[in-house]
């Protein structure tokens, strides 16, 4: 994991285990994680506050589940763009757009890439018209995801 000084941060074997636990429920507490990891609470806290401030633990988040909110289709989306210099305006009118959860800039055929999340087809259209339109979109490529086979976090 890099630091804000762009060097790596070593991460000894406590430091994984509570990253795995984190990473599992980051609402675990710290009594439970210092019981599984073997040290004390206190040192279990001035640990997280260390990967946090090195970089290496960015969020503590709950993650919502889009298909008990309605959200049921997944899909990507490739965007093709006429000029790349327009990838900053686009990337800028995606941001405004709730649906779009992801945008890479990518090699290969698509400058975007999107992950986008909508509540039916009908709905997936809407969005697709709205990117259609964004300055400097030339087209689009829509992948509707059937299932989610693997969702997980890196291990280190």
């Amino acid at each position: 994991m890099k630091n804000s000084s762009n060097t790596y941060y070593h991460l000894d074997s406590i430091d994984k285990e509570i990253i795995y636990m984190l990473m599992d429920n980051a609402k675990t507490s710290l009594a439970h994680i210092s019981k599984n990891v073997g040290i004390s609470t206190t040192a279990v806290h001035q640990r997280i506050k260390k990967l946090e401030h090195a970089g290496v633990i960015e969020n503590s988040i709950s993650f919502l589940n889009p298909k008990k909110i309605g959200y049921k289709v997944t899909s990507y989306i490739g965007v093709f763009l006429d000029q790349p210099s327009h990838y900053s305006d686009v990337v800028k009118s995606l941001k405004e757009i709730n649906e779009v959860v992801e945008a890479h800039y990518t090699t290969g055929n698509y400058t975007i890439f999107l992950k986008v999340l909508c509540k039916d087809n009908d709905h997936l259209m809407q969005i697709l018209n709205k990117l259609q339109k964004l300055k400097g979109v030339t087209r689009t490529e829509t992948f509707i995801s059937l299932e989610q086979g693997i969702n997980r976090q890196l291990k280190v």
